[in-house]
């Protein structure tokens, strides 16, 4: 299946936005979600994707300069829950993801017009 994801863009690197915030994401390769029982996120375990690249509460651009950029990637092995329209409304909860493309804004905004 489909999904977008916003990522962290660091020097022409991927990286998580909060959790393995650290690990780079290489693109076109599948990856398994992670769980650290210690951090508290049974609840919320795997690849946090998004239907269409549309997440309203979450920044593309931080004051920091931190860059976002959306991803376009595969994932397998998912569930959906419900998110408030306030967030994007319905995401995937993906056990396994691969990054196929790195979306630029043109990209980005020709998804959303299609909608």
């Amino acid at each position: 299946m489909l999904a977008y994801k916003l990522m962290r863009l660091k020097e022409g690197k991927l990286y998580p936005l909060f959790i393995t915030r650290n690990i780079e994401t290489q693109v076109g390769e599948w990856l398994d979600a992670e769980f650290n029982p210690t951090k508290g996120f049974a609840d919320r375990f795997g690849w946090h994707c998004c239907f269409t690249p549309i997440a309203p509460h979450l920044k593309e651009v931080l004051a920091s300069g931190e860059v976002r950029t959306w991803v376009q990637c595969e994932v397998e092995d998912t569930v959906t829950y419900s998110r408030p329209e306030s967030q994007g409304g319905a995401w995937i909860l993906a056990n396994r993801m691969k990054v196929i493309k790195i979306l630029d804004s043109e990209d980005v905004q020709n998804i959303r017009e299609a909608i």
